[in-house]
């Protein structure tokens, strides 16, 4: 079984349209079946969806397979996201911490190394 749960004026396909609820239409899983046969199979048509597509809570394409169990999410295309920002591959980092970092002492392997040992120094109190 696939759920498929719809926003936005995609809610007009499920039972239940109210917006204060979620608009969930179950479907058995076939063999092949991609996001937007789904789609097509409980009446969307292709040019009301949009491109904020999801399988499984991942940015997900018309042609992405599904499986049995999957769960997708289907915005229109009248509904834009931040999901591009959100979803976006991590940018490049460096392998070590931040030039800012390095200066103060702060990176991975100063961190916890300042007194070589890794360990601190015994403290010697007043009366020692």
């Amino acid at each position: 079984m696939i759920g498929i749960h719809l926003y936005g004026k995609l809610r007009r396909f499920a039972a239940q349209r109210d917006a204060r609820s979620d608009s969930i239409v179950s479907v058995p899983w076939r063999e092949g079946d991609t996001v937007g046969a789904v789609a097509r199979r409980i009446g969307i048509p292709r040019e009301e969806l949009g491109s904020n597509l999801f399988r499984n809570g991942r940015y997900a394409t018309i042609d992405s397979p599904i499986a049995d169990g999957d769960r997708l999410g289907l915005f229109p295309d009248d509904m834009q996201l931040l999901y591009k920002w959100y979803f976006a591959p991590p940018a490049p980092t460096q392998a070590s911490a931040s030039p800012n970092l390095r200066s103060a002492g702060l990176d991975s392997k100063a961190a916890g190394s300042a007194s070589g040992s890794g360990e601190s120094e015994p403290s010697t109190g007043a009366g020692s």
